[in-house]
C-alpha cells in the first residue's frame, strides 16, 4: 500500500467558557456541525478524549449506571465497558484499547481534540526484526541530543550540538564532546534535526561542517515553521536539506528507513523520529511535549527522550507578586518530579527494551548567569533510571560522551560487559572551560550598529513583528550584565492594543508586563529579525507580570510566529538618514 502524509484534523472546538464548564470525570459532547459524538474525562488539569464508539460494532456509549467510581461509561449494543480514565475496556476484560484523541488547550484556554491520521503510520509495511550480528548496530552518544549511529554500513547523527552556546548566551554544554567529533560528523551519510531550537540546530556547529562537507544529506520534519528558516541570514552554507513528510517511511537502503512524526503540542515546531534497521525500531522523542499526540510504538528495541526540565525561562526569570525564591524553588522542584514521573510511565506503557535518558545536558556556565545555575535544577538522569527500574523491566542507559552502545548484545544479553563500551579510563566527562569570548562579541557588536541611534527604530521593530489587536500593555527596558538600565539604553511602553508606543500606561483597563533585557542579547534579536526564545528560554530577561497571567498569544508570536525574514534596516537607515 502507498504511504500517506500524515495530517491533523480538528474534530471538536470548545470556547474558553465552555472548556471552565467541564465537570470532572465524565462528559459526553456533541459537535452539533458534524453530529459526531465524544466523551470526555476530567481529571484535575488533564483531560483524556475519544469519540464516542464503540470498538466492537460502532455502538454509542451512554453513562454506566453500575459504575460507583465515574470512571466507565457502557456501550448500548453489547454492554461492552470503557473506563475513560484509562482509555481500556473493563468488559471484555483485557480486551482493546480506544483510541485516543490528542487534546490541546487552546490560546486563550479553549480547548481543541485533534486526530491525527493514520494514527499509527509505522505499521504500514511492517517488517519483522531480523538477526543482528555484534557490533552491526552501534550508538554512540555525543554530548547533549546528539548521538551517532552506526546502522550496518549507514552513519546517522541526530542533532549535533557539540560546539558554543544554545539560545544566545545561556546555554552551554555540560559534556565535553569526544575529540574526534568534527570527523564523526562529516562521515555520516545523513543527519536528522528534530526543531528549530539552537541546542539542537546548532549553527556554530553546522558551521564547522559547512567547511568540510556543505552537501551532507540533512533531514528535518515538514514544520509549519521551516526548521531552517534562518539558513541565509546564518551565512552556513549547506546544500542538501531535505524536507520530509510526517509520517512516512523514508527508503535509505535495503535495510534501513526512518519516519519522522510530529509533536501533538507544538506541531508547529517540533519533531522526533523513528529509526528502524532489520525491524528493530530506535525511538527518538527528543523534546515532544506529546510526540505523535501520544500514539507511539511498543516495545521498540530503544527509546530515547529528554528528562531534564529547565529549558524555560519560567519561573526562574520572573520577580514580583508570588515568585519569592521560595515559591519558585518548590514549584521548580515539583515540576521537575511531574516530568520524571511522567517520563517513567512513558517508559513503563511503551516497554521499550532499553531507555537512553538524554538531551537535558546543558550548564548556564557564564558567571552573570549564575543565579539560573544555582536555582534551575534539572533532573538526574539515575533517578529517573532507577525510578523505571522500579516499575518494569526495561534496561537503562545513562550515557557518558564517546560511550557506544552494541544494540545486538544488550537485545541478546543487557548483561553482557562488551554491550555498552564506556570512554577510555581518564576521558574527560564534564567541560570546566567555555570559550565565552567569541560569542559574546558576535552578540556586542549590535549594540552599537547605527539602527540604535534612531528611536523611530522601536516603531519599525513592532510593525514588523506584526503582532496587534491584543489588550496588552508591555515596558521593555535595556539592561546591563545585572538587569540594571543600560546606561543611555532604551526605556519605552508597547501598547499591542493599536500598536502604539505611548509616554505613559493608557488609563483603561489593561495587563501588564514589564521585560528587562540585556542590551547585547535584545539588540541582536532586534536586529537580525530572531525569535524571542533566545531571550527567554536563554535567562537573558527578568520579567514581572500584573495580573499574572501568562499570555500565550502575546509569547508564541515571539517565539514561533514572526515573520521569515528579517526587518528590512538598510531601507530604514535610508530614511532616516
Amino acid at each position: 500500500m502507498g504511504s500517506i502524509e500524515q495530517t491533523t484534523e480538528v474534530l471538536l472546538c470548545l470556547s474558553p467558557g465552555e472548556a471552565a464548564d467541564l465537570k470532572e470525570g465524565i462528559n459526553f459532547l456533541r459537535n452539533k456541525k458534524t453530529g459526531k459524538d465524544f466523551i470526555l474525562y476530567k481529571n484535575k488539569n488533564r483531560v483524556r478524549a475519544c469519540k464516542n464508539v464503540c470498538k466492537h460494532q460502532g455502538g454509542l456509549f451512554i453513562k454506566d449506571i453500575e459504575d460507583l467510581d465515574g470512571r466507565s461509561v457502557r456501550c448500548t449494543k453489547h454492554n461492552w465497558r470503557l473506563d475513560v480514565s484509562t482509555m481500556k475496556y473493563v468488559n471484555p476484560p483485557g480486551s482493546f484499547c480506544q483510541d485516543e484523541l490528542v487534546v490541546e488547550m487552546d490560546e486563550e484556554n479553549g480547548l481543541l481534540l485533534l486526530e491525527l491520521n493514520p494514527p499509527n503510520p509505522w505499521d504500514s509495511e511492517p517488517r519483522s526484526p531480523e538477526h543482528l550480528a555484534f557490533g552491526e548496530v552501534q550508538i554512540t552518544y555525543l554530548t547533549h541530543a546528539c548521538m551517532d549511529l552506526k546502522l550496518g554500513d549507514k552513519r546517522m547523527v541526530f542533532d549535533p550540538w557539540l560546539t558554543g552556546p544554545a539560545f544566545a548566551r545561556g546555554w552551554w554544554l555540560l559534556h565535553e564532546p569526544p575529540s574526534d567529533w568534527l570527523e564523526r560528523l562529516c562521515q555520516a551519510d545523513l543527519i536528522y534535526i528534530s526543531h528549530m531550537h539552537s541546542d539542537h540546530l546548532s549553527y556554530p556547529t553546522l558551521k564547522e561542517l559547512a567547511g568540510r562537507r556543505p552537501d551532507i544529506p540533512i533531514y528535518v520534519g515538514n514544520t509549519e515553521r521551516p526548521v531552517f528558516w534562518n539558513l541565509n541570514q546564518s551565512g552556513v552554507q549547506l546544500t542538501n536539506i531535505n524536507i520530509v513528510p510526517f509520517g512516512i517511511w523514508q527508503q535509505v537502503d535495503k535495510n534501513l528507513r526512518f519516519m519522522i512524526l510530529m509533536d501533538g503540542v507544538h506541531p508547529e515546531m517540533d519533531t522526533c523520529i523513528i529509526v528502524e534497521y532489520k525491524g528493530h525500531k530506535i525511538l527518538n522523542t527528543v523534546d515532544c511535549t506529546r510526540p505523535n499526540g501520544g500514539r507511539l510504538p511498543e516495545k521498540v528495541a530503544l527509546m530515547m527522550s529528554d528528562f531534564a526540565g529547565g529549558a524555560s525561562g519560567f519561573p526562574m526569570t520572573f520577580s514580583g507578586g508570588k515568585f519569592t525564591e521560595e515559591w519558585k524553588a518548590q514549584f521548580i522542584k515539583a515540576e521537575r518530579k511531574k516530568l520524571l514521573n511522567y517520563k517513567a510511565r512513558l517508559v513503563k506503557d511503551l516497554q521499550p527494551r532499553i531507555y537512553c535518558p538524554f538531551a537535558g545536558y546543558f550548564v548556564e556556565s557564564h558567571p552573570s548567569d549564575k543565579y539560573i545555575k544555582e536555582t534551575n535544577i534539572k533532573n538526574d538522569p539515575n533517578e529517573l533510571n532507577n525510578l523505571i527500574k522500579k516499575n518494569s523491566d526495561v534496561v537503562t542507559w545513562t550515557p557518558r560522551p564517546g560511550a557506544t552502545l552494541d544494540l545486538s548484545r544488550m537485545l541478546k544479553d543487557p548483561t553482557d560487559s562488551k554491550g555498552i563500551i564506556e570512554p577510555p579510563e581518564g576521558t574527560k566527562i564534564y567541560k570546566d572551560s567555555w570559550d565565552f569570548e567569541p560569542y559574546l562579541n558576535i552578540l556586542n557588536a549590535a549594540v552599537g550598529d547605527e539602527i540604535f541611534l534612531h528611536s523611530s527604530w522601536i516603531k519599525e521593530y513592532f510593525t514588523w513583528a506584526g503582532f496587534k489587536d491584543y489588550n496588552l500593555v508591555v515596558r521593555m527596558i535595556e539592561t546591563d550584565e545585572d538587569f540594571s538600565p543600560f546606561p543611555g539604553g532604551y526605556d519605552y511602553l508597547v501598547d499591542f492594543l493599536d500598536l502604539s508606543f505611548p509616554k505613559e500606561r493608557p488609563s483603561r483597563e489593561h495587563p501588564y508586563e514589564e521585560i528587562r533585557s540585556r542590551v547585547d542579547v535584545i539588540r541582536h534579536v532586534v536586529k537580525n529579525g530572531l525569535l524571542w526564545d533566545d531571550l527567554y528560554i536563554g535567562f537573558q530577561t527578568r520579567l514581572q507580570r500584573s495580573p499574572d497571567i501568562y499570555h500565550h498569544l502575546f509569547w508564541n508570536h515571539f517565539q514561533i510566529k514572526l515573520p521569515l525574514t528579517p526587518p528590512n534596516w538598510r531601507s530604514f537607515l535610508m530614511h532616516c538618514g
